[in-house]
């Protein structure tokens, strides 16, 4: 992942991106997994919709909110952008360990999948 000129890697084939929707202030948290194919998001948890951000359909409700399958090829780069509205940054979290990503209107996240170092 890289931002601003920063460069974190993470040692870990699944990690989860959380963040908080800038206009109505709602958890969302979405699980992925990394290979060769790219970054593939599995399954995402909501405390509810959001402005451009709707429930699938079958989602189902658990204590706090829904969850649901998300029906996306791997990607081979993900781009996060901010509106500026949002009250936070993303937090990613992998093998124990969180981290939290700057929020800058003018510099995105970037993340991709690695060959794995020797």
């Amino acid at each position: 992942m890289a931002a601003a000129g920063a460069i974190l890697a993470l040692a870990a084939d699944r990690f989860t991106l959380e963040w908080t929707h800038s206009v109505t202030r709602t958890q969302w948290e979405e699980s992925w997994v990394a290979g060769p194919e790219g970054l593939h998001p599995v399954e995402a948890r909501i405390a509810g919709p959001g402005a451009g951000m709707e429930i699938p359909d079958g989602a189902w409700r658990v204590p706090g909110g829904w969850r649901y399958r998300v029906q996306v090829p791997p990607q081979k780069l993900v781009v996060l952008a901010s509106s500026g509205a949002t009250p936070s940054g993303w937090r990613v979290c992998a093998a124990g360990q969180c981290h939290d990503l700057a929020l800058a209107a003018d510099a995105p996240v970037r993340m991709w999948w690695g060959a794995r170092c020797a």
